[in-house]
């Protein structure tokens, strides 16, 4: 009899958890097309052209700063990868054809809450954007204003622009722009 009364829930949660299993399979597509988009979208606002898409490119270089390039018509979008002060920043920057940055992004950090870590808030906008339309030779204490209490984290977003930008220009990223100091 105890039998009879149990059959009836289990069969109701054998069935929701097939159809959470169902949606779950059929939304983690969509998930991935929507991330895509967001992707192709963020890197569109980079550059001066918008453009549409973007085609990942093999990077052969020397800089082991960064980790992929991404051609479209009218410049590059560069994912570069600099030691902060609490660890890695992953930033995206954009480059025209011709060299000249035309975005700065900070992608993944975890610097100081309160400090390097205004780097990703409204603070920081007017500091990433004294990078725009430099060519890779920015310097922390030079022609750029680091963010006040975040040396390091200033001087490692500079060192991911630079090398960023030398990927296109060709520049020697092995000069005192990019090292440690610079």
């Amino acid at each position: 009899m105890k039998q009879k009364h149990l059959l009836a829930p289990v069969t109701a949660i054998a069935a929701a958890a097939v159809i959470l299993l169902a949606v779950s399979l059929g939304t983690k597509g969509m998930a991935a097309d929507r991330a895509e988009a967001d992707r192709i979208e963020i890197m569109s606002y980079m550059l001066p052209t918008r453009p549409a898409s973007f085609e990942e490119e093999p990077y052969d270089g020397g800089d082991e700063s960064i980790r992929r390039v991404y051609k479209a018509d009218g410049g590059y979008v560069i994912e570069a990868e600099a030691s902060g002060y609490a660890g890695p920043m992953v930033l995206w920057v954009g480059v025209t054809d011709g060299g000249e940055v035309s975005g700065v992004t900070v992608r993944r950090h975890s610097e100081t809450p309160g400090l390097g870590r205004r780097v990703q808030t409204m603070d920081g906008y007017p500091f990433l954007a004294q990078f725009l339309h430099t060519g890779g030779e920015a310097a922390v204490g030079e022609d750029i204003d680091g963010l006040t209490g975040a040396t390091v984290t200033s001087k490692a977003v500079a060192r991911a622009v630079n090398s960023a930008a030398a990927v296109v220009t060709g520049a020697d990223t092995s000069s005192g722009a990019t090292e440690w100091g610079g």
